[in-house]
């Protein structure tokens, strides 16, 4: 990764189930990568720190409650017992005209090597539920790591609320990769990645995003939804979502 600022990555994400019935898809898509010790300059003509704009991010939508994003992060890593490093990145999708939903979110935390050590992830269902994972990552070389944790909320009406996230992230000079593999009673069930080229955070970087996925917080439901019924059509059962699965555990 290049040493710069803040970042998009623009690419796309693949979602891939093996059982019991195949199904894949892909479609366009771009994540915000937010230098957390410069909050201050997350900001720039189409783009607005906490209120309306084009492009926008607001602290409330993750972690905790307060406006203050950075008491946020500390406080979610003394629940787990972690400590702030120098060096963390928030990867996450901004609000287009006011409007996100995230199913995830990655804080990672960098050691005094520059590399990425361990993360916060913060996955969203459609039902209102939020949880956080801690995930302490393994290099498989310089830029490859890798990491586990065990699933713990409702996040699909075909999948089981249990399970065991495995997480591969490549950081490369200009490039992001992500690939999530779900695993079920030790069966491979799902593999989702998002890879990405890097773009500058500029305003020009925001039109041109915009231009592009204009309605994509939109869709990130609305795709969701028709890939549920095309499950759904293929004979696929619904799982019941529990009370648990329905509150911000954090």
């Amino acid at each position: 990764m290049c040493i710069v600022s803040h970042l998009f990555y623009e690419g796309e994400v693949y979602h891939k189930r093996f059982s019991p019935k195949i199904h894949e898809f892909t479609y366009p898509f771009f994540l915000l990568d937010i230098d957390v010790s410069k909050l201050d300059s997350l900001k720039n003509r189409f783009f607005s720190f906490d209120s309306f704009n084009i492009f926008s991010f607001s602290p409330k939508d993750h972690f905790g409650s307060s406006k203050n994003f950075y008491c946020n992060i500390l406080e979610a890593l003394e629940s787990f017992g972690m400590q702030a490093t120098q060096k963390m990145r928030f990867i996450t999708l901004p609000k287009i005209f006011n409007y996100v939903f995230n199913p995830i979110s990655i804080l990672l935390l960098f050691d005094e090597q520059d590399k990425p050590s361990e993360m916060l992830v913060e996955v969203h269902n459609y039902n209102g539920g939020r949880v956080l994972y801690h995930v302490k990552l393994a290099s498989v070389s310089p830029t490859h790591f890798k990491g586990s944790v065990a699933k713990d909320m409702y996040v699909s009406p075909f999948l089981k609320r249990d399970g065991v996230y495995k997480f591969s992230l490549i950081l490369d000079a200009e490039k992001l990769f992500i690939n999530i593999t779900l695993d079920e009673d030790n069966k491979k069930k799902l593999i989702a990645s998002f890879g990405g080229k890097e773009k500058e955070f500029s305003a020009k970087s925001v039109m041109s995003l915009f231009c592009r996925h204009t309605f994509l917080t939109f869709w990130v439901v609305t795709r969701t939804m028709w890939q549920s019924l095309k499950l759904w059509l293929k004979g696929m059962k619904f799982i019941s979502v529990t009370p648990q699965d329905q509150i911000r555990r954090f």
